[in-house]
Parts: C-alpha cells; sequence; structure tokens
C-alpha cells in the first residue's frame, strides 16, 4: 500500500531529478570561460568597422575583466571604454587650493571661473579642491590601484594637478581648464557647426608654434600642444597613452628611490607638463592601430603639419585648433586677439606652480 511517507519520498526524488537536468542543459549552454576570454581583444576603435567581414548582427561575447597582471593599457581599455559616437558630456572641470565656497578663494580667479558657468549654462562645473583630488581618483581608479598609486605617492602639487586633468577626462570626459582661464565663447562655438560631432573624440590647441633657432631654450617641444583647457570623450585613447605612461613613469621612478623632490630624473615639463602630452598626442597621430601609415614610412604626422596654422586641423578623430583658440592675445607666434573670431578661451598665466620653492 502507498503510505503518506511513501508518497512524500517519491515526490522528493522526482523534484531533484527534474531540477538536476534543468541545471545540466544550462550549464552545457554557457560558452566556457578560454572560449569567452579567446574571443574579446579590447578593441575599441570604432573606425575599424567589422575587419572580418562578418555578421555584425551575431552576438558578441561578454569580455572578460582583464586580470591585474594585465597591461596597464588594457585594463584602463576596460574600464574606461572610449564611444566615438556619444555626445562630449557637459562636464567642465577645475581645480585649486580651495573650492569657491572657501573664504580663502581668491578673488581675482572668481571672474575667471565664473566665466565657464556663464558661457555653459547647462553644464556641470566643478573646482575640485586639493583636499578633496585624492578621494575623487581613488573613486574613479579603484579598479586600477596603480594609478591611484603613482597619483598618491607624487611628490609635488604641480604633478598632482597636471594627472588629476587627464585622469579626470579618462574616466568622465568633458572639458577640464586651469583656475587661471577664463572662456570667451562656449564650448559649442568652438568646432564649425557642419562638422559632426560623432566623428570628433578630443578637441586640443596649439599652445606653442616657434619658428626660431634657440626655441628649445622656451620651449619642450617645436609644436607644443596646451594642456591648460582639453576637451575629450570618456576613453579616448590618447587619455589612455597619457595616463599609462604618468603612471609607470612614476612607479619606476618610485621603486628606483628616486621620486623625491630634487631627485627625479624628469622635468614637470617631460613628466607630467605639454612636453609628455605632446608627445602623447604625436603617439596617438602615428599609431598604425588608429591611423594607416605608408608602408616603410616611420612617422604619419610631424610638427610640420601644424606649424603657422590658422583654422582648423581634423586628424583622425582628433581636431587641433589654431593658437588663437586657447592663447590669444599673447603677441607672438601668430596669435590673433581676444577678438579674434577662433579666440575661444584666454590664458591669463598665473604660473603659481613655478612658485613653489620646492622647485
Amino acid at each position: 500500500m502507498l503510505t503518506f511517507r511513501k508518497s512524500l519520498f517519491a515526490a522528493i526524488l522526482l523534484i531533484t531529478f527534474i531540477v538536476y537536468l534543468r541545471s545540466s542543459h544550462s550549464a552545457s549552454s554557457l560558452p566556457s570561460p578560454d572560449s569567452v576570454s579567446a574571443g574579446h581583444t579590447y578593441d575599441d576603435d570604432p573606425a575599424k568597422g567589422d575587419q572580418n567581414g562578418g555578421n555584425k548582427d551575431t552576438v558578441q561575447q561578454v569580455p572578460l575583466i582583464p586580470p591585474p597582471t594585465a597591461p596597464l593599457r588594457d585594463r584602463l581599455r576596460y574600464h574606461f571604454p572610449y564611444d566615438l559616437e556619444a555626445k562630449f558630456p557637459a562636464y567642465i572641470w577645475q581645480t585649486w587650493k580651495y573650492a569657491p565656497s572657501s573664504m580663502f578663494f581668491s578673488e581675482s580667479l572668481r571672474d575667471p571661473e565664473s566665466s565657464w558657468s556663464e558661457l555653459h549654462p547647462g553644464f556641470v562645473h566643478e573646482v575640485i579642491p586639493d583636499d578633496t583630488q585624492r578621494h575623487l581618483i581613488k573613486y574613479l581608479f579603484g579598479a586600477v590601484p596603480d594609478v591611484y598609486e603613482a597619483y598618491d605617492s607624487m611628490p609635488l602639487p604641480v604633478l598632482k594637478a597636471d594627472f588629476f586633468r587627464y585622469l579626470i577626462l579618462l574616466a568622465r570626459g568633458g572639458i577640464y581648464s586651469d583656475i587661471d582661464t577664463t572662456a570667451l565663447k562656449p564650448a559649442s562655438d568652438w568646432l564649425p557647426s557642419e562638422l559632426d560631432l560623432a566623428t570628433v573624440g578630443a578637441v586640443v590647441g596649439i599652445e606653442a608654434d616657434p619658428d626660431r633657432p634657440d626655441w628649445h631654450d622656451w620651449y619642450a617641444r617645436r609644436i607644443q600642444f596646451c594642456q591648460w583647457t582639453l576637451q575629450s570623450k570618456p576613453g579616448h585613447p590618447i587619455m589612455r597613452d597619457i595616463v599609462a605612461y604618468i603612471t609607470e613613469e612614476t612607479l619606476r621612478m618610485k621603486k628606483a628611490g628616486i621620486l623625491k623632490v630634487g631627485k627625479m630624473d624628469k622635468t614637470v615639463m617631460e613628466y607630467t607638463g605639454p612636453g609628455a602630452w605632446t608627445d602623447a598626442v604625436f603617439r596617438y597621430f602615428n599609431n598604425p592601430d588608429y591611423f594607416n601609415i605608408e608602408p616603410g614610412s616611420t612617422l604619419n604626422v610631424t610638427y610640420e603639419d601644424f606649424t603657422n596654422q590658422q583654422g582648423y586641423k581634423k586628424v583622425g578623430d582628433v581636431v587641433v585648433l589654431p593658437i588663437t583658440s586657447f592663447s590669444p592675445g599673447v603677441h607672438q607666434m601668430g596669435a590673433g586677439d581676444i577678438d579674434d573670431p577662433m579666440a575661444f578661451v584666454k590664458h591669463h598665466f598665473g604660473g603659481t606652480w613655478k612658485d613653489d620653492p620646492s622647485l
């Protein structure tokens, strides 16, 4: 006779068997870890398209998080992906010792700082004070701890200020501009209206074009791109490269025991400043992963492509602005005045970092 206990036992066996069949089927339908890893190349260049001629509707495998031992650039590419067709984020980033709400915020900086908000009413405008920067970097780069270690190990405020601009644009995008700059025109006027912004990922300006034999006594590069005002979409390859370069150089000097004032083997200009920034831009322009370079050629783009530039120049997904755009009124190297149609940002050249007695 079928008792209640026997019936209950049979029901439990049946349910267990059904659950086992379903779990076996689900496990067999999932891709193996090896197949997922093999199918992902960390290639984020949207300009390359479907190189293999395959069906674009094919379901893409979910990429694995790169391990901590993966190359730094691969980890940065994963955590801060680049979408060329996305809009430029409506952020304006600036840094200073104190926030504008502080009584210690210099009165001479209030008009320049407010000019950015006045000309960009729909933007989020943040002035990040020194005591907040490290917390923000730790939050944004928590998944890439060597970047935060590099930032936190830097022995000079100017190095951290330089590094911060690249870090914030890599992670969040938008506009970075030094606190001693005045916005002359809104960012919507920086590029011609006929230019498709879905093909632009970064905007840089020429800082110096010194056509004189002793140019190296005054500037780091023959054509020097300014880094007091920058605009980019998050994850741009140039930002990824400069962040990786500075991180690697910082940790190298730290390991060698020379990451100290007066002992570093790089100047500010070559370490985090316009020399390093200019090199990163040219590395991008000459990177065969992004540009078609003629066989046998060692360089795709050189300073000669930008000297005496008067208007816009688009190189791949980067728009290079003439010296007038971010350096109007310097009265040299062909720069126009602040009323020039191409004048967008006025730099007041406060140069407060040069007053640091440790330099």
